[in-house]
């Protein structure tokens, strides 16, 4: 038993430093479904590292994430043998070397390649380690003239390996939008985030807000989406600041706004937020809201309610009834003001954000979730007083997942009628059928749908 303890520390061990521990997280995302954001949080969670060392952490990890496609068509080009078939820390450890080569110019390339063959050598073997420094001196020797697939010839695999994205989303997306548009969107997915504050009315306002910003020198810019969300320069650990945890502001993106202004709440409603998790939209909702009338929330994790609970207490929220539920099973006997409907999605609109779905979703994906979403538009439309409004929301870019799902509800539903959403929201966020529609390469935040429908 005691040995068994032993080699697991030691190989915790192994794991040490910024780069070892983003081995470790890359080779979990390699292993398992985990999410990036997920792993990450709890290896910051766990770690004793410093605040720089974080933040190089999460930037070498989302960066390997984002420019995986690129960095592995190079390594492939000069490992000897089957890049693929590498085993994972040696893998990895090339991956995050190559990253710092490539993209980071604070990191000499004599130590980001110093730094992987120590680590490949303690872990693999000096065998492996030589193999590692031939492969990145290599690459650092050749850095310029690197050859991609021939643009002219061969568009797809291009785009896919230059710009990092899987082939069959470049090839759906070339379809959908052509050269241009793709290209735009595929360098705007390859972008850094955003960091992006809604300011919660119920605990301030933006005045005061942007004063208590202003004494800590944060720097920001307004929003062009809506006048409670405010925009800051730079990626900051804003949670940590003493005013997240008095409920100042939530983080969230600018295109969540567009669901809640569609729908309308207003004091006194009951409203029904059918997928509700981790709460962002709803704590939006209460504040338009006021605290006054009612909001039921719905999630089938208990885990999941548990942090969205947590969220808004924090924002001082007070007309929530959270219940644990498959809301396909929810029964109500009063009906409906409102429904928010804001479907669990393939997420494509979010890879900004995200880098690490790129290569964890695939058209099987979409292809499963359609059904789901049908069947909760239906469950939220019928637990809908008439004359009320129900909003379908996702934060991606896929037609089957937008604007097909609401063709086919209304083509069975004669009742409802669409609502045009420029009626309520500014028409650069609108598509010329009347739907919330975003992209990360126009609006430079995540790319989502919205639809307002009435029960008549």
């Amino acid at each position: 038993m005691n040995n068994e303890i032993t080699n697991e520390q030691s190989l915790l061990n192994l794991y040490q430093g910024v780069r070892g521990f983003a081995v470790k997280i890359l080779n979990r995302i390699d292993r398992t479904d985990a999410y990036l954001d997920k792993l990450l949080e709890i290896e910051l969670k766990n770690s004793n590292l410093t605040g720089p060392d974080k933040a190089l952490l999460f930037e070498i990890v989302h960066g390997v994430m984002r420019w995986m496609g690129r960095i592995d068509w190079i390594l492939n080009g000069f490992y000897k043998g089957q890049f693929s078939k590498v085993v994972p820390n040696i893998k990895n450890a090339l991956r995050v070397a190559l990253y710092q080569i490539l993209f980071l110019d604070k990191v000499p390339d004599y130590a980001a390649v110093n730094e992987a063959v120590e680590f490949v050598k303690k872990l693999q073997g000096q065998k492996y380690a030589d193999i590692a420094n031939g492969v990145l001196r290599n690459i650092i020797r050749s850095k310029e003239s690197i050859r991609y697939p021939n643009p002219v010839e061969d568009l797809i695999n291009y785009l896919s390996a230059y710009y990092s994205h899987p082939l069959w989303m470049v090839k759906r997306w070339l379809n959908r939008f052509g050269k241009e548009e793709t290209e735009k969107l595929l360098i705007a997915n390859n972008d850094k985030p955003t960091l992006t504050l809604r300011i919660n009315n119920l605990v301030t306002n933006k005045e005061e807000f942007k004063n208590l910003l202003n004494s800590v020198g944060l720097k920001y810019s307004d929003s062009k989406a809506h006048n409670q969300f405010i925009r800051m320069n730079s990626l900051s650990n804003i949670t940590d600041w003493e005013y997240f945890a008095k409920g100042y502001f939530s983080v969230q993106d600018e295109s969540t706004c567009f669901p809640v202004l569609l729908l309308d709440p207003k004091p006194g409603m009951r409203i029904l937020d059918l997928c509700a998790a981790p709460g962002g939209k709803t704590g939006f909702i209460a504040d338009l809201m006021q605290n006054k009338g009612e909001i039921v929330a719905l999630d089938r994790f208990e885990s999941r309610l548990k942090v969205l609970s947590k969220n808004l207490d924090r924002l001082k929220v007070t007309n929530v009834q959270a219940v644990t539920i498959d809301s396909l099973e929810f029964t109500d006997m009063i009906g409906f003001d409102r429904v928010l409907v804001d479907a669990p999605c393939s997420g494509l609109g979010t890879l900004t954000k995200k880098p690490d779905l790129k290569w964890k979703k695939d058209l099987g994906d979409i292809r499963k979730i359609i059904n789901i979403q049908q069947d909760l538009i239906k469950k939220g439309a019928s637990l809908l007083k008439p004359g009320g409004l129900l909003v379908y929301s996702t934060c991606t870019i896929e037609p089957e997942e937008n604007e097909e799902q609401i063709s086919r509800f209304l083509s069975e539903h004669p009742e409802f009628k669409l609502v045009d959403a420029s009626l309520s929201i500014q028409e650069n966020f609108i598509s010329s059928d009347g739907f919330v529609k975003t992209f990360p390469h126009i609006h430079g935040f995540d790319g989502s749908f919205a639809a307002k429908l009435i029960r008549e």
